[in-house]
């Protein structure tokens, strides 16, 4: 069974930081694709970035630059540094993650650009 726990959300001024994280439970996390999703309002869920098992990252195109995905096997954690805040990075933020025998979701963060 694994069970997701996203934190770090918040409010944060345009061209502020926050960092996400997502803390894993049982024993699948180094074996797994590690992403966070964000859905904003109205929107429909897309993937922000994510890191493979080897360490390979993606992200989509608009943050680039700015985030950053990072993982510690150890403490079967996922973060995301996120930099330079846009207020349409307003989402509620999601981890995921994914395996050969399936996926997973967090119950999502909320991230909230103020103007």
């Amino acid at each position: 069974q694994v069970q997701l726990v996203e934190s770090g959300g918040g409010l944060v001024q345009p061209g502020g930081s926050l960092r996400l994280s997502c803390a894993a439970s049982g024993s699948v996390f180094g074996m797994s694709t590690m992403g966070w999703y964000r859905q904003a309002p109205g929107k429909e869920r897309e993937l922000v970035a994510a890191i493979t098992s080897g360490g390979t990252t993606d992200y989509t195109d608009s943050v680039k630059g700015r985030f950053t995905i990072s993982k510690d096997n150890a403490k079967k954690v996922v973060y995301l540094q996120m930099n330079s805040l846009k207020p349409e990075d307003t989402a509620i933020y999601y981890c995921n993650l994914r395996w050969a025998l399936g996926r997973y979701w967090g119950q999502g963060t909320q991230v909230s650009g103020s103007s």
